[in-house]
């Protein structure tokens, strides 16, 4: 068989065509590609193209460039002659007449999967813009433009009938409620389930989708017709606004690794959602000329979530994959995500690495597919049989393919060249004689030892597509290479290829002009906020003047609107209706401060939206008026960093009157007063007039509003009062403390009757009793029963008026009680969660003692909510809350400040109070702050900074001796109480675990819990998170958090024992226990013989609360004295092959002599 790809082997100019395909030639690729140069540049010249620039010389290989002849016009015919036969041929035969899917299924027959259909169609409409490029194209350029269109609309319509699993989904997104991704070709029909559901839930692939729908509508094909598909489309995108807390069956369809069913965050479906979310925002379906209802909107807070999540992940792809090859189309063609050179190439070289072979990539470690030893009549594996596919998992020529596209993307020759060369002996001949890439090769069976003994020693074989002619295409693969050889020879440049310029970096994007907020291709480095300060009245505005800052009034600034976030939230829930579809429109979840940094306009109206927090009806936080300021700070360098919008973001800051009473005061003035001096915590901002404002503001035109009369909306109104202004600050009214301080207990009204307990709560000035009163009212009567008939007040309107009165008496004990009764939910509490889980954290919520609700993958608002109270709300309600709060701090410290919770695998909440409560027991002046309920009756700000002083604590070490060291109020029982509470560990203690493992047959026990040895360490690796956790697993069965920390210093120094000395193993079960309760006698012994009356009894947190250098000291001479008079065989104990990272000293407690 004849060459079957011209593959260089050296510069472009020097490579010879033996043979293209079917078609042979003595011209160069390079000589050909002049003369298609030339000819095509006569023929048509186009403005948008971008020249592919080879990196070796400099030569620019297109077709655009001088004047040519009819000879080389008809080679280029040629070879366009030559790819448009080969589409129909491997491609468009596979296309059903009636909807226009592929046939991708080929035993089949009948069943196409979305994915793959939308690659082929890539390929069959990047064809037709090659023949866009030439004048005479005998209608093929428009006969391939609109096979393209009518598969697009074919799935389109595929989705389009299961409307209703789209409304449900977007309320809970739930795999039996995904959209599906594969069809029966004909009628479009699902296909039907088996003995398992299929795993339709793939974000990628609707992602993809819109990619390809805005791609090709940039072209300018007209795929899109009726205003039932644009909110269709709309539905779909917000279908992927939440991508970064959904955790589906990623692009293999098979979740996690294990292939047991579960799936899990992926960041390549993360990543594609982001590019999605991208490239469609104020995108017009119709395209260029379309109406003003045919634009589609992007949450813009959910793409800033999604892409910090993507990078959050980066390198990983998931929790259970350390590196895929899935992230190759993420991060490179199609999509392009990331285009920060730090986090691609280190992406990029971790897959290299990882993952690249001889003959192809693998599209993760441990993958069975395709692999001569797996069960093809399962569906799913055992837990511990991924073992057996390591080293011998299938690589995957099509990777190859990807890069070869990258490489001329970002004119990358040598890259081009390698990945050519790798490629070439690879593709097979088809039964009719064309070029076919396979599927992927695998390792036979006979080989697999040798392959495990020596990865990547032997041959392997191809997947074996089309052995016969019967079509069995690996189609997906054939169109890329196609689109690949196009690029190469210069039929069609990059920009073609990508109109929207995704290949290149936001600043060198074109701009796109349109009257609706798009990203913006270029971000000053310097940008500022600009802030319009509202008064709540007349005269606050009077006397802030006094101090020098100007606000404006919500009468002053008519005839713009002041939106609440849940107005706004009230007006998108009319964007994407379709009650033919049965689509409700948007789901009413709230926005975030960068939606609420632009100027809307809507029906004539023109209205601004003050961010969440200032929002006195959501969450008490709000009412702490340090919280509040932080948020303020927190909200203006957030949106300053994460804006990438056209124009300046506007942020409404409303100033209430109770905001400047109490000694805060003075602190809301200063930071008023760095706003007015231009800079607020180095975050430049400008204020002034919100009239000014306007020209230089993103403005979003909400014209899909077509009535808004009809919607239920609300604005911020102006405080008017009669009396006169304030002259200063000590004007200002101030709480009165009277009814705070009595303290009467009503619980024996608990089984009074109802309209006894009604006449108690009017006739009560106690806050606290008040608070009973009520909780007792809505446990029995719900919160909607009536308590004043003639005001027509309930339990809760009652209870939040309470809030807000204890709020302003700092009565924080009694907001959180009520608040809990109330079952309050913080806002952005899911994203906190999320933002914990992407970086290997697992959360638990639940009362310290008590059991908990594992949080290990992203939950719904609900869902959080749900835990949070069934967890805690019996037990204690306000730890419901206050859980919340530590919550959404995490949340932020995780995201500025991450390397505090090293060595914290699990987010305990329960623990964590438990660590505070011992903290302020340990250093408590007062005997009053010692009380474990004190920690309720701080103001949300002291929990914060008393959170972040607790997590900042220096870790415990051996240079430790005393109180005095280390921290000069905690000794070291004390220590490890709080550390013990935290969950944390040493660096490399997972490292040490599974060290000491390898060295244990019988396994480690902790706490009367076993892990053994196989299939441990069979079905995991070292630095899987699954092993972690299962470590993890074993240290929570402790219930005192100081010896959960002698354990953890005991495997340290275990560790370190083997280390040193490699030839010894623990014959019998290392048993943690037995060896602390022997480090305890031996220190117990000296202990005695050094006091003079050792008459009393001995606690065991003596040993506990001496320094870390003299437990570990017994701790290595227990473990020591077991080692050396267990019965030990040393033959073949050498194998550990593990480092000692200290070299050991002569008095060196750990080695054994």
């Amino acid at each position: 068989m004849a060459a079957l790809f011209p593959f260089p082997r050296a510069g472009f100019g020097e490579r010879k065509l033996s043979g293209s395909f079917m078609l042979t030639s003595e011209l160069t690729r390079q000589e050909l590609s002049d003369q298609v140069s030339r000819v095509r540049s006569d023929v048509q010249r186009q403005e948008s193209t971008t020249p592919y620039v080879s990196a070796a010389d400099g030569s620019i290989s297109g077709i655009e460039g001088a004047s040519g002849g009819q000879a080389e016009y008809g080679k280029t015919l040629s070879r366009l002659e030559f790819y448009y036969l080969m589409v129909k041929n491997q491609i468009l035969r596979f296309q059903h007449e009636s909807l226009g899917l592929y046939v991708t299924d080929n035993a089949t027959a009948k069943d196409g999967h979305v994915r793959d259909m939308i690659y082929a169609n890539s390929a069959v409409w990047a064809l037709s813009r090659a023949y866009k490029r030439i004048d005479d194209d005998a209608g093929r350029g428009n006969e391939l433009g609109q096979c393209a269109v009518k598969c697009m609309r074919g799935i389109l319509f595929c989705w389009m009938s299961q409307a209703d699993q789209l409304e449900r989904f977007k309320n809970d997104q739930i795999p039996a409620f995904a959209l599906h991704s594969r069809f029966e070709v004909q009628h479009g029909d699902p296909i039907p389930c088996t003995a398992y559901p299929y795993p339709h839930l793939q974000i990628d692939v609707v992602a993809l989708y819109l990619l390809y729908l805005t791609q090709m509508t940039e072209s300018g094909l007209k795929i899109i017709f009726t205003m039932e598909e644009v909110h269709m489309v709309q539905n779909l995108v917000f279908y992927l606004e939440r991508a970064y807390r959904i955790p589906d069956f990623g692009m293999w369809e098979r979740g996690d690794k294990y292939n047991t069913g579960s799936p899990e965050l992926h960041a390549s479906s993360i990543g594609m959602a982001k590019v999605a979310l991208e490239s469609i925002n104020g995108f017009n379906l119709f395209g260029e000329h379309g109406a003003s209802w045919s634009v589609i909107y992007a949450d813009v807070d959910a793409h800033n979530r999604n892409r910090t999540t993507l990078e959050t992940m980066l390198p990983r792809e998931s929790s259970t994959k350390n590196t895929d090859a899935s992230l190759i189309p993420t991060l490179s063609y199609p999509c392009f995500a990331v285009h920060k050179p730090i986090v691609f190439r280190a992406t990029m070289d971790k897959m290299q690495r990882k993952l690249l072979g001889k003959y192809g990539f693998k599209r993760f470690l441990r993958d069975g597919y395709g692999t001569a030893i797996e069960g093809k009549a399962r569906r799913f594996y055992q837990p511990s049989e991924v073992k057996l596919f390591d080293s011998i998992e299938c690589e995957w020529p099509v990777f190859f393919v990807y890069l070869i596209i990258d490489g001329v993307f970002h004119g990358d020759t040598e890259q081009v060249q390698n990945f050519q060369k790798l490629l070439e002996p690879l593709l097979k001949e088809s039964f009719e004689g064309d070029v076919v890439i396979p599927r992927y090769y695998y390792v036979p069976e006979e080989m697999i030892e040798a392959e495990r003994l020596n990865p990547g020693s032997q041959d392997r074989l191809s997947s074996n597509e089309d052995p016969d002619g019967e079509g069995d295409i690996f189609i997906w693969g054939q169109a890329l290479f196609i689109i690949s050889q196009l690029l190469v020879e210069g039929l069609i440049s990059p920009s073609e290829l990508d109109p929207l310029r995704r290949y290149q970096p936001a600043t060198q994007r074109p701009s796109r002009k349109s009257r609706y907020s798009s990203f913006s291709s270029s971000i000053p480095s310097d940008l500022a906020v600009q802030v319009a300060l509202i008064s709540e009245s007349a005269r606050l505005q009077a006397l802030l003047a006094t101090y020098g800052v100007q606000t404006q009034t919500p009468h002053q600034i008519e005839p713009i609107h002041i939106w609440s976030p849940n107005n706004l939230t009230e007006v998108y829930s009319r964007l994407g209706q379709e009650d033919q579809l049965g689509l409700s429109g948007r789901p009413k979840r709230p926005f975030g401060p960068l939606s609420t940094s632009k100027i809307y306009r809507v029906g004539g109206e023109t209205a601004v939206c003050y961010p969440l927090f200032f929002e006195i009806t959501d969450f008490y936080l709000s009412y702490d008026q340090s919280m509040l300021m932080d948020y303020i700070r927190n909200g203006t360098a957030f949106v300053a960093s994460r804006w990438k919008l056209h124009g300046r973001p506007t942020m409404v800051c409303l100033i209430r009157e109770e905001m400047v009473r109490g000694p805060q005061a003075g602190d809301m003035l200063k930071l008023l007063a760095s706003f007015r001096a231009g800079e607020v915590n180095g975050i430049r901002v400008r204020t002034g007039l919100l009239q000014n404002f306007l020209a230089s503001s993103c403005v979003e035109h909400l014209d899909f509003v077509v009535d808004l009369t009809t919607v239920k909306r609300g604005s911020f109104e102006e405080i008017t009062d009669s009396t006169t202004n304030f002259r200063s600050l000590m004007d200002i009214t101030r709480p009165s403390t009277r009814s705070s301080l009595s303290e009467q207990n009503f619980n024996e009204y608990n089984d009074r009757n109802v309209h006894e307990v009604i006449d108690a709560l009017n006739h009560t000035d106690s806050l606290r009793g008040q608070g009973q009163l009520l909780s007792i009212l809505l446990r029995k009567h719900g919160e909607n029963f009536v308590v004043d008939s003639v005001n027509n007040t309930t339990v809760k309107m009652r209870m939040e008026t309470l809030i807000r009165q204890c709020a302003n008496l700092k009565k924080w004990e009694i907001v959180r009680y009520c608040s809990g009764m109330l079952q309050k939910v913080v806002a952005s509490l899911a994203p906190s969660i999320t933002g914990m889980l992407v970086r290997g954290k697992e959360v638990r919520l639940g009362v310290f003692g008590h059991e908990e609700a594992i949080i290990d993958k992203p939950v719904t608002p609900s869902q959080v909510k749900n835990l949070v109270y069934s967890t805690c709300y019996h037990y204690h309600p306000s730890a419901a809350v206050l859980q919340q709060e530590l919550l959404i701090s995490i949340g932020t410290f995780m995201e500025t400040q991450p390397h505090i919770f090293d060595g914290m695998l699990k987010i305990r909440m329960g623990w964590i109070v438990r660590a505070l409560s011992f903290y302020i027991k340990h250093t408590a002046m007062d005997p009053t702050e010692s009380k474990d309920d004190y920690i309720y009756s701080l103001s949300p700000s002291d929990v914060q900074d008393l959170l972040l002083e607790v997590l900042t604590l220096p870790p415990l070490t051996r240079s430790d001796i005393g109180p005095s060291l280390g921290h000069p109020k905690l000794s070291p029982l004390q220590r490890r109480q709080v550390d013990g509470s935290l969950n944390r560990v040493p660096r490399k203690f997972y490292d040490s675990f599974w060290n000491i493992l390898h060295r244990c047959p019988k396994g480690i026990k902790v706490a009367d819990q076993l892990i053994p040895q196989d299939p441990t360490i069979t079905e995991m690796t070292l630095y899987e998170l699954n092993f972690a956790l299962r470590v993890d697993a074993l240290l929570d069965r402790i219930t005192h958090p100081e010896y959960r920390q002698i354990v953890v210093e005991l495997i340290m120094v275990v560790n370190t024992v083997l280390e040193r000395n490699p030839e010894l193993y623990f014959a019998d079960v290392l048993d943690t226990d037995a060896f602390v309760h022997s480090a305890f006698e031996r220190f117990l012994k000296d202990y005695k013989r050094k006091e003079t009356k050792p008459s009393r009894t001995y606690e065991i947190e003596l040993f506990y609360d001496q320094p870390v250098s003299v437990t570990g000291t017994y701790v290595a001479g227990a473990v020591v004295d077991l080692l050396l008079h267990q019965d030990v065989d040393y033959t073949g104990v050498g194998s550990a092959n593990l480092d000692a990272s200290a070299e050991p000293s002569d008095s060196d407690s750990c080695v054994i002599s």
